[in-house]
């Protein structure tokens, strides 16, 4: 599950072990330069990659007051969203000084065998992107989350334009993760899960349907959709959550299945975007090098 967040200010150093928290297993290993480069400004906030592990823990715990507390489903033992998939990501983070205001988490391929697979797999089957050629080039996107208060343009840009940097140095190919709508019954979305069925489905052997093991209670075929909704897709766009808006307009396709994630109370679709199928006018808004941001 990801979607669009607490404060403090980073140790200069990694710090001493936290029981229970997962320790970054290496140093950030990009061709995005020097691990503290700074991958974008806008006024007064900036983006750049966690520099250390008190950085990823503030962003555990900004994902847990988004995930958890905003959602009314504060029932964790910790204050913080951490999975065994943490330590083997970059986390993005975009910052209001010393303050930590969203977070974007980033997972390429050659680090996913060390992490069990990618995160996305507990929901669908990937046969569709990791049976490639091209699956080299696959980098996983996910737990995207901003402070409510600096949910607006600015922190978006911010985060569009870290990831496209990031992606850029890692030379991926192919994006994909899993984008929610918020709740448990997908059909109070039925108009604008039409609008994704009817004109952005993955085809054929690229679709990844809902994982084997997800009950079939938890599933959604969109297809089934297509024609039960009369699709208006101007109004149907103001319906969908800010993420998934983005990913449409940016030129993603997604898998045929929506999954329902009792955990975190939502209805989780596969956002797949190939960098060679983007909108080509969000190419030449971030730039070709993704230098809009970085002066």
């Amino acid at each position: 599950m990801t979607d669009i967040m607490p404060a403090g200010v980073p140790a200069p150093d990694a710090p001493a072990p936290i029981p229970g928290v997962p320790l970054p297993t290496r140093a950030v290993e990009t061709a995005l330069g020097p691990q503290d480069l700074v991958l974008g400004r806008l006024g007064n906030l900036t983006t750049r990659l966690a520099r250390n592990r008190s950085e990823v823990v503030k962003a555990q715990e900004l994902r847990y007051r988004v995930f958890f507390e905003e959602r009314g489903h504060a029932a964790k033992p910790s204050a913080i969203d951490a999975d065994a998939f943490d330590p083997h990501c970059d986390h993005l983070l975009v910052l209001d000084g010393a303050q930590i205001v969203g977070t974007y988490r980033l997972l390429p391929k050659h680090r996913a065998a060390a992490a069990g697979g990618f995160y996305s797999a507990q929901e669908f089957c990937l046969d569709g992107l990791t049976q490639q050629s091209t699956c080299a080039g696959l980098l996983e996107l996910g737990r995207s989350c901003i402070l409510p208060s600096y949910r607006e343009k600015r922190t978006m840009e911010l985060l569009w334009g870290g990831t496209w940097a990031y992606a850029l140095a890692m030379g991926a190919t192919r994006l994909f993760g899993c984008a929610s709508f918020e709740g448990t019954d997908p059909l109070k979305h039925e108009r604008a899960l039409s609008l994704l069925a009817a004109s952005a489905l993955l085809e054929g052997h690229e679709d990844c349907p809902a994982a084997a093991h997800v009950p079939q209670k938890n599933r959604l075929d969109l297809k089934s959709l297509s024609n039960s909704a009369q699709v208006s897709p101007r109004e149907v766009l103001r319906l969908l959550p800010p993420l998934l808006k983005g990913y449409l307009r940016v030129g993603a396709r997604f898998a045929s299945t929506a999954v329902i994630d009792q955990d975190f109370g939502t209805t989780d679709v596969l956002v797949v975007l190939d960098v060679d199928r983007i909108n080509p006018r969000y190419i030449n808004h971030y730039g070709a090098d993704a230098s809009r941001y970085r002066s």
